[in-house]
């Protein structure tokens, strides 16, 4: 198995303390060595965008973000555990289309409100019920009575 290191993973452990960075360290390094270590305790993170996202246990509070495959290993982020997981959540990792480089993409979402026009229906006037009887003239035939035309 592959085992790497991305530069956002560099960059998030630089901004831990002394202690957490060590803990973060040693947790990479038995990473590294077997990844299959009864000690490591894997998380799949349910709500990220990219499905292969897991996360390793450094401590209590500290969380390692890896991409997880079965040929490679990526260390992505280390932060606490609220902070790594909303990371996660906002990023996936996909191919570059011209230089074919991993790369890692935050994605954003946008909330905009859409207008949708109403329509109202107009209300005719209503007429009398005598009006209302015939819509065509009446015509007086033979017989004398009125009676509506047909057709």
């Amino acid at each position: 198995m592959t085992f790497l290191i991305a530069d956002t993973f560099t960059d998030s452990l630089a901004r831990l303390t002394g202690d957490e960075q060590k803990a973060a360290k040693t947790t990479a390094f038995d990473l590294q060595m077997n990844p299959s270590a009864p000690g490591l305790s894997f998380h799949k993170l349910d709500k990220a965008k990219d499905k292969r996202f897991w996360s390793v246990r450094v401590n209590a509070d500290v969380r390692l973000i890896v991409h997880k495959t079965d040929a490679s290993l990526l260390l992505c982020y280390v932060d606490h555990h609220d902070r790594a997981y909303a990371w996660a959540e906002r990023r996936k990792l996909e191919t570059h289309p011209t230089t074919g480089a991993a790369q890692i993409i935050e994605l954003r979402e946008s909330v905009r409100e859409i207008v949708v026009p109403t329509y109202v229906r107009r209300q005719c006037r209503r007429r009398k019920r005598s009006q209302n009887r015939w819509l065509v003239p009446r015509r007086t035939y033979s017989s004398g009575t009125a009676s509506r035309p047909n057709g």
